[in-house]
């Protein structure tokens, strides 16, 4: 697509010439069309490698005060823990019933927020705890959710962002997430930063860094190759980012990943 547009506006600018040329005003000779700024295309550079609980099916992961909160999901081991980034173990841990099948997850200033997938079912919990302080009801699939500092930002699965109330979950709107125009369906865990959304898109070693005020795609990042052929061979998709304590580097994992990665997107 980028090299279409670029194809595009050579044309223009040729166009422009012509006219010039055939008695057309001086100023349409300097009003040359702006080329549209592309969509980065990133690599990963690792930095270091963290044990990762293998049997752990990955949804949902933050860091704060240098624990993460980490989601599991399945249908009868769905759970919320907390983790030791230095070593995966787990420190503490809470089970959901055996019928909910748990998403994403995400930290206010006082409150943990886990959704699940199909059970249209949003728990809000003590940070400190884990333990259920409310439960809310919402409509349609839970994929994933982030904290922007105002309002919370969760996935379904398609191409749509949700916005919703940090306190009540309440929905305030929602954008549609696009990739050179095109809807980018499978928008899966997220992760807010600096007033960008970094997501995961299902089934695929992508991550996308998506501007929510227009939905827009300004970066895709290659993650592809970061197991051994051995883990891959176990391992399912590629799912949960955390922002890191430096600035610019990151967290990811996957499911049932045997590794946790610190890397920076280059």
């Amino acid at each position: 697509m980028f090299d279409q547009k670029r194809a595009a506006a050579l044309l223009g600018a040729a166009a422009l010439a012509a006219l010039a040329g055939c008695g057309a005003p001086a100023d349409a000779e300097e009003s040359e069309p702006a080329e549209a700024p592309g969509v980065q295309r990133l690599g990963v550079e690792v930095i270091d490698t963290f044990d990762h609980d293998p049997a752990a099916f990955t949804q949902g992961l933050e860091l704060r005060d240098g624990v993460f909160y980490e989601s599991t999901g399945l249908y009868g081991s769905s759970d919320i823990r907390l983790v030791d980034p230095g070593t995966g173990d787990v420190l503490d841990s809470e089970a959901l019933p055996g019928d909910e099948f748990a998403e994403g997850l995400t930290l206010t200033d006082d409150a943990v927020w886990q959704i699940t997938w199909q059970e249209g079912v949003a728990y809000q919990r003590d940070l400190e705890t884990l333990g259920v302080v409310d439960t809310v009801e919402y409509e349609g699939e839970g994929w994933g959710i982030c904290h922007d500092g105002g309002r919370l930002v969760m996935s379904d699965g398609s191409a749509e962002l949700t916005f919703r109330d940090p306190d009540t979950f309440a929905e305030q709107g929602t954008v549609e997430v696009t990739l050179e125009g095109e809807p980018l369906q499978r928008i899966n865990e997220l992760e807010c930063v600096d007033g960008q959304v970094w997501a995961n898109v299902w089934q695929t070693d992508e991550i996308v860094r998506i501007d929510p005020s227009t939905g827009e795609v300004g970066a895709v990042v290659d993650a592809s190759g970061m197991l051994t052929q051995d883990a891959a061979a176990t391992a399912d998709v590629l799912n949960g980012i955390a922002a890191a304590e430096e600035e610019d580097t990151f967290y990811i994992t996957g499911k049932l990943w045997p590794t946790m990665f610190l890397v920076r997107f280059e």
